[in-house]
């Protein structure tokens, strides 16, 4: 039987080695294989084709996922803070057959035949589902979405293949650390903590520690609550974690007001999903966070580059990871080969070769990548200039007040932000500064000129935001249009 990877590491069935601990109780990697065998046969026996998973983190939703792969069955991983229409439109653009949740979950499906199920210790049902196969590549395994937005985000077809490649690429990378425990910090519906934070743990023979997301902080999509997550850190004492920008940006204010540090056991706190800035991470390090910045793409089945002890650039994204190839177009974008994606879903074309991230940006002498921006992002001013959005943004981001910032200006004069505050009693004349100090590390024709307070924080509930925390523009745009068409230079609300 082949192991989480399925390179050269294998199970041990008599293994009594920890694979997951819930903060309750434990699952040994041959406790694991047992709880995945059952849950293969029982989707064999359904007869399912597409799983979807719908529920909160959980060890029960690790037996899922590497039941699914176990036995072929495509699986498609939701957010629980999905609405109803992302989950409607999931389902059905992906063609799941099977549902796999929570009773209280299952409930809003009244009329769908229903089966409990226990999994890992935890109840859960099936839901049979009507379903229309769909096209997609014949490899795919895994569906994960470009964004947690309305509408209809892509669905990203994963092979197994190019999976277990990032997965036992990361541990290569990161074996010098000897990793032994991870917390599991961002829900397993997103690509970047399934693959990185459990597929390569469990692979090296570490501990997942696998808690409900409330219990870690992190309250829907975005909501997050710094002092429970280092009460969190502290009790567990993880080696290793991945975090957003904003939930690193939490976390160092936390520390900051409450004069603690981090705990010693960290050895590598990962960052990624966004821009992070110098300063944050200089932060961080002085409070004890060993935050480390990285860069990756769903289309290249999740990370292709970080930073870690020993080859470390700050400012920069990291070096390629042992799976990664990467090389810079003559426009600038960055293209990005090895574990690409299978293809979209819908469609049956394969991905080429080399694929186009979107992004912009430069490798250095060293072999560190540096990233300048998305390519669609680059501002034209009224005169002339070409500024990266989220160059900007990254300096508005260094500033201790400042949550998030989305800069907009194409064709204006000068360049405006949709900005919001780190806590609720920031005042706006807190935020001023922060734009003053930003503007003084910037050019003149990048500086920012107006600014409005957010109406909403950027997240998945609100509709401003990606499940990873990237600000959906033009709905910010949208939301905050009057406001920044305002003519005064003063800040508006």
């Amino acid at each position: 039987m082949k192991d989480y990877t399925g390179e050269e590491r294998r199970w041990n069935v008599n293994s009594a080695e920890v694979a997951l601990d819930d903060g309750v109780r434990s699952w040994s990697h041959a406790e694991l294989r047992e709880e995945v065998g059952l849950l293969s046969a029982a989707l064999r026996a359904r007869g399912s084709r597409v799983l979807a998973t719908l529920m909160n983190n959980s060890p029960a939703w690790v037996v899922a996922d590497l039941a699914a792969a176990q036995c072929g069955v495509v699986h498609v991983p939701l957010p629980v803070f999905f609405t109803p229409q992302q989950i409607g439109h999931a389902l059905a653009s992906a063609g799941v057959d099977t549902v796999l949740t929570t009773p209280e979950v299952a409930a809003r499906w009244a009329n769908a035949p229903k089966q409990p199920i226990q999994v890992a210790g935890a109840t859960l049902i099936w839901l049979k589902l009507p379903a229309t196969p769909v096209a997609m590549p014949a490899e795919t395994a895994k569906i994960t979405y470009t964004s947690g937005t309305t509408g209809s985000p892509k669905g990203v077809c994963l092979s197994a293949l190019a999976m277990r490649r990032v997965a036992a690429s990361l541990g290569r990378a990161m074996e010098p650390l000897q990793v032994r425990r991870h917390l599991c910090a961002l829900p397993f519906a997103v690509l970047l903590e399934n693959i990185a934070g459990l597929m390569a743990p469990l692979a090296s023979g570490a501990t997942c520690i696998v808690l409900p997301l409330e219990q870690i902080g992190l309250l829907g999509s975005s909501s997050f609550d710094a002092q429970r997550f280092q009460t969190a850190v502290d009790r567990h004492r993880p080696e290793s974690v991945i975090l957003l920008p904003q939930m690193l940006r939490g976390w160092v204010d936390h520390l900051t007001r409450s004069g603690q540090r981090a705990p010693d056991s960290l050895k590598l706190v990962a960052v990624g999903g966004a821009a992070v800035g110098e300063r944050l991470l200089r932060a961080a390090r002085d409070l004890g966070i060993p935050a480390y910045e990285g860069y990756g793409l769903s289309e290249g089945s999740s990370v292709q580059t970080l930073n870690l002890p020993g080859a470390d650039r700050i400012g920069s994204a990291g070096r390629a990871l042992p799976h990664a190839r990467l090389r810079i177009a003559a426009d600038g974008e960055i293209e990005v080969a090895g574990s690409l994606f299978a293809g979209y879903l819908g469609d049956t074309a394969s991905a080429p070769e080399w694929w186009p991230s979107g992004d912009l940006g430069h490798v250095d002498a060293d072999g560190y990548l540096h990233i300048q921006g998305r390519k669609k992002h680059v501002l034209i001013t009224s005169f002339g200039r070409n500024v990266s959005a989220e160059w900007v943004e990254v300096a508005l981001h260094d500033q201790a007040a400042i949550a998030q910032a989305v800069v907009f200006g194409d064709g204006q004069p000068e360049l405006s932000a949709v900005l919001w505050p780190v806590r609720a009693d920031t005042s706006d004349a807190q935020l001023q500064s922060g734009v003053d100090a930003a503007n003084a590390t910037l050019p003149d024709y990048a500086r920012i000129g107006h600014w409005v307070r957010a109406r909403e924080a950027f997240s998945a509930e609100s509709g401003l935001a990606t499940v990873n925390g990237r600000p959906r523009r033009g709905a910010v745009l949208e939301m905050h249009a009057s406001a920044l068409l305002a003519t005064d230079t003063t800040p508006s609300h």
